[in-house]
Order: C-alpha cells, then sequence, then structure tokens
C-alpha cells in the first residue's frame, strides 16, 4: 500500500499550516490538498479522489456537517472529523458520525490551537485506521450512513422550523448574522423527545452486560441498544473511548434510542436492572461489590481513560459467571485483557466479527486471544445478549453470596428514584 493521500478541510489557515505540517513529517502520509470551507473542500475531493479527509465542524460557506453529506452523496470518502471540545461541536460531531464520518479527534483548545501536536499520534493513528477500513466495510458503513440521514431528514425539517422560529437562536454574540452563517445545528440530537422521569422501582442488577467500543463505536452501539428489550434482565455498562463531554451527548442518544434508560454514570450510580451506564470520558469506570460505581482519574490505559480493560477486570471477580462481556468495532486491543479476566471468572464473552466492524481491532484481538464463546454480525448481537440474559432462571443458586446488591436491601434491592 502506497502513502494515504489526505486532504485537510478547516477554515482557520492557522490549523491548516499546522496540519499539514503535523501531517507532513508522517511518512505514511501525503497532504494532496488544503480547503478553507466546505464547498472548496466537495471541489478538491472530486478532482484528487484522496483516500482521507479531515474534515473541521465549523466552517463559513458550508459547514462540517453539511460538507460530510454531500461527499457521502458525491464522492464517498473515508473522514475523520476535528471537533472542538464544547456541548454544541459534540452533538454536531456525533451527528457526523451517525452520517458516515468514520471517527473523529477532539481540538485541544479550539480551533486556532497551538496544541494541535499534542493529539498528532491519535489523528496519525484514526487516519491511517480509517485509510486500512476494507472496502465492503466501508460500503456497509455508508448504507447505514444513508439510512440514518433519511431518517432524520423529517425530523430535521421540523427540528429547522422551530430553530427558526426562535429568536437570536443562532446568535453566539461575537458576530451577526451578515458577517457569519449559522452555527452547526446537531440534527439526530433533536429527533427523539427526552424520556419522561422514572416513576417506578428500580431493581438492583443481578447480571451485568460490558460493552466495549471505540471507532465506530456510536453507530454499532445505536444499532445494539435500540433492539434490546425493556426486560433485559440485567444492567448495562459502555465504554465507549470518548473525551469529556461527548459521552453525555452519547449517552442521550442512547437513551432515545431504545426501550432502556441510558445515563452518563455518576460516582452516586449503582447497576440497576434494566439501565444502562456510559462510562464518562476522561474517567475509568468501576463497580464496587456493592454495584456503586465508582470513576477514577488513574492513568490511561492502552493509550486510553476510559478503558474497558479497566472496568472488565473490576467487574469479573465480582460477578463471576453472570457476567457478559461484549466487544464491539474499534481501533487497539483494549478489552482484550479485560475479557481474559471475564473467562477466568467464569464469564462469557461475545466479539463483533470482522465482516460487520469498522474496525476488527478490539473484536480481533479478543478473538485472536481465543476469548470468545460467540463471534457475531452487528445486528446480531442485540439477539445474543437477549438470549444471554435469559438463558438462566432469575433466581440465583442460595450459595451464590457474591451477589452485589446494596447490604441495605438484601434479597433484591428495590430503588424508587
Amino acid at each position: 500500500m502506497g502513502r494515504i493521500r489526505v486532504l485537510i478541510v478547516d477554515d482557520s489557515a492557522f490549523m491548516r499550516h499546522a496540519l499539514g505540517r503535523l501531517l507532513g513529517e508522517v511518512p505514511s502520509i501525503e497532504v494532496v490538498g488544503v480547503a478553507s470551507n466546505g464547498v472548496e473542500g466537495l471541489q478538491m475531493a472530486a478532482d484528487l479522489h484522496p483516500d482521507v479527509i479531515t474534515l473541521d465542524v465549523e466552517m463559513p460557506v458550508l459547514d462540517g456537517l453539511g460538507m460530510l453529506k454531500r461527499l457521502m452523496a458525491e464522492s464517498p470518502t473515508r473522514v475523520v472529523m476535528l471537533s472542538n471540545l464544547t456541548t454544541a461541536s459534540a452533538n454536531v460531531t456525533l451527528d457526523a458520525l451517525e452520517f458516515g464520518a468514520i471517527d473523529f479527534v477532539p481540538k485541544p483548545s479550539g480551533s486556532l490551537s497551538i496544541d494541535i501536536g499534542r493529539v498528532g499520534e491519535e489523528l496519525v493513528g484514526k487516519i491511517e485506521a480509517a485509510a486500512g477500513m476494507p472496502e465492503a466495510a466501508f460500503l456497509r458503513h455508508r448504507r447505514i450512513a444513508a439510512m440514518n440521514l433519511t431518517l432524520a431528514n423529517p425530523r430535521k425539517q421540523a427540528a429547522d422550523r422551530e430553530a427558526a422560529a426562535t429568536p437570536g437562536a443562532a446568535d453566539d454574540g461575537k458576530t451577526t448574522a451578515s458577517t457569519m452563517p449559522p452555527r452547526p445545528r446537531s440534527m439526530a440530537w433533536a429527533m427523539t423527545p427526552k424520556r419522561p422521569p422514572h416513576t417506578g422501582l428500580r431493581i438492583a442488577a443481578r447480571r451485568l452486560v460490558v460493552i466495549a467500543s471505540s471507532t465506530g463505536g456510536p453507530t454499532a452501539l445505536r444499532t445494539v441498544i435500540k433492539d434490546l428489550p425493556a426486560n433485559l434482565g440485567a444492567a448495562v455498562a459502555i465504554v465507549q473511548h470518548m473525551p469529556p463531554g461527548f459521552t453525555a451527548s452519547l449517552a442521550a442518544r442512547l437513551d432515545s434510542a431504545g426501550e432502556l434508560r441510558c445515563t452518563e454514570a455518576t460516582s452516586e450510580d449503582v447497576l440497576i436492572e434494566n439501565e444502562i451506564l456510559v462510562a464518562p470520558g476522561d474517567r475509568h469506570m468501576l463497580s464496587s461489590t456493592t454495584g456503586h460505581i465508582q470513576l477514577t482519574h488513574l492513568p490511561t490505559v492502552n493509550g486510553v481513560r476510559p478503558a474497558a480493560d479497566v472496568t472488565l477486570q473490576s467487574v469479573a471477580p465480582i460477578w463471576g459467571e453472570r457476567l457478559l462481556c461484549v466487544v464491539l468495532t474499534g481501533m487497539g486491543c483494549d478489552a482484550r485483557e479485560g475479557a481474559r479476566a471475564v473467562k477466568y471468572h467464569g464469564g462469557t464473552v461475545i466479539a463483533q466479527d470482522a465482516a460487520s466492524a469498522t474496525i476488527y481491532g478490539m473484536p480481533g484481538a479478543v478473538a485472536e486471544a481465543g476469548l470468545t464463546d460467540q463471534i457475531l454480525p452487528l445486528g446480531q448481537i442485540a439477539a445474543g445478549i437477549s438470549a444471554w440474559c435469559h438463558a438462566r432462571p432469575h433466581e440465583l443458586a442460595e450459595d451464590t453470596v457474591s451477589t452485589p446488591l446494596d447490604p441495605r436491601f438484601p434479597n433484591g434491592t428495590a430503588f424508587v428514584s
């Protein structure tokens, strides 16, 4: 394979120069062009046929999300987004992942950051991973993106009408509408109403499902979560490699995707049956023997925080055979050693198959280590989780004394929110 031909699209001249210099020093990468907005980017993508495009979120004339949607229809290309660390950018970036981007890299300190070199290794790794994505996987990725866009469009029109009726909605207080186009709006974020407050009993979980994912994870997670039944019979913990802010937005999207309530984990949470917790960005998520969540800022593991290995190695000795580990698409080998701990303590491991994974790194590492009980295509993983949850009787054997319940409420803890 020759050098990876990269097109840089960013409205900041500083960032175009910084990225060009950074990527130009990588032997495996050739920067073939730079563009200052989405319109220029589309034209250069059609003319240059790059292998990968790095795409800024916020740009004049045509923003990153607008360019991405047209690009996927006109000149399908693998895209890595560059996103500011703000809630608005997080929402738009997650839209971009649903509509065709392979992955994203957060800008450390904003669009004019002099610290872009700090994320250089991560950016290069994600460019290389995107370029190495098999063509068949990219075709599937594009089909899912097209389906997401089709589903979003009717609700987008309603969201746009609502935004247009809100005075000053696009005004950021720094520029006028005549000098700056409206900031990018998240479309998928507004697609469904928020779930009403929880009013019933909440039962401490007697089974636990831990799902690990990275590159391609947000779309894969949505596919899995939307098909899980309301009476799953287990708590679900998700470890997705994302920075702070992005995991809160991801949790909100997953909350609207299916039947199970989903929130970003806090140190006040307990593992509850039929509820999902997402590990917050920049924190490892562990669980005590009573099922209480613990969040730590210990050093990165496998170069990431949160790391699935940390979560899995924490819960495996506690939950034993009542633990299911699910490893979805992602770069690297995070979750392999965690899966090893799960197997050692009698738990079960399911990995996504190579044909349906955006990046087969994480599930491939688990499979190659011989740690899987099942290897399933993405579309069958929800059914696999549900089958595992209902394969054993709900009442555990009397000699199972390590059930992680709050000691104040033995015999099936009930909580009221």
